[in-house]
């Protein structure tokens, strides 16, 4: 009788549990470049139930141009495009881990980002970080497309928590109009330049307690919507505040920065296959 056998070898992983308004992520230091984790196991880190839980995971590794560069993976394994709150969060992480520049310069998938910490009061932080630019908006009967780093879905309500968020954010994100990418979709409350939003994300695949380039995207939109001159916008989500501020030239946005809350939760290890 023949018998396979099959080793296991383990891959221990020291990390950090951070969030930005509730959309919380695991960071990784890779500027050593030892891990190259696979889809299934970045699955498995940030499933609630058997792994640590997360919406998304970060690895921050070394750049020749800049301070670091932020690789970002969202839930579901696979590689995401930019993340707001992730940019906020993986800068309050480079100082942790003794990058202390006054202002950072990153690289992630979109190009270059610049990330401050305001304020600092033990594991408390107030990050901002800036986007891309914003030079494509698309305006529709009822709602908008915006890419702020990430596609996003724009649509205006009295009451957003009125609706089926998951249900009706499921519907949108895989709906064949934006495939095969899909989006984002938030609903959003705009009064004057206050704004509620609440976000169905790809890649969670689940309503999450906030979205950075989603906030931003809304903020963008309600200010064509009025046709007001506000440069800075303030947004509740179910996770806390943020705030959006810009530069504007007619439907250009240029000098698009993102503001608000992080918080260093925990450092631990996990063993992974």
């Amino acid at each position: 009788m023949e018998f396979n056998l099959i080793l296991s070898v383990e891959m221990k992983i020291a990390f950090s549990k951070y969030h930005g308004t509730g959309n919380d992520f695991i960071i990784v230091d890779n500027r050593n470049g030892a891990f190259n984790l696979t889809k299934e196991q970045i699955n498995f880190i940030c499933d609630r139930h058997l792994g640590i839980g997360a919406d998304g995971l970060m690895l921050l590794g070394t750049s020749t141009s800049h301070d670091f560069e932020m690789k970002y993976y969202n839930a579901d394994g696979g590689e995401g495009t930019m993340c707001g709150n992730g940019g906020r969060c993986i800068t309050a992480f480079a100082r942790q881990v003794g990058i202390k520049a006054k202002e950072v310069r990153f690289l992630a998938i979109d190009g270059e980002h610049k990330g401050q910490v305001v304020d600092n009061n033990n594991n408390d932080f107030v990050v901002k970080v800036s986007l891309r630019n914003i030079f494509k908006i698309n305006k529709y009967p009822g709602y908008f497309v915006i890419d702020t780093g990430s596609p996003h879905y724009i649509e205006f309500h009295d009451d957003p928590d009125q609706i089926d968020i998951y249900n009706q954010g499921k519907k949108i994100r895989w709906d064949e109009r934006f495939q095969p990418e899909g989006l984002n979709v938030n609903f959003v409350r705009q009064e004057g330049n206050k704004l509620l939003v609440r976000t169905f994300e790809r890649g969670v695949e689940d309503i999450t307690l906030s979205c950075g380039t989603g906030v931003t995207a809304a903020a963008v939109a309600a200010d064509l919507r009025s046709e007001n001159q506000n440069s800075k916008y303030f947004i509740h989500t179910y996770g806390g505040d943020l705030k959006v501020s810009f530069k504007k030239n007619g439907e250009q946005y240029h000098n698009v920065w993102l503001e608000g809350p992080v918080k260093h939760v925990f450092d631990g290890n996990i063993e992974i296959s």
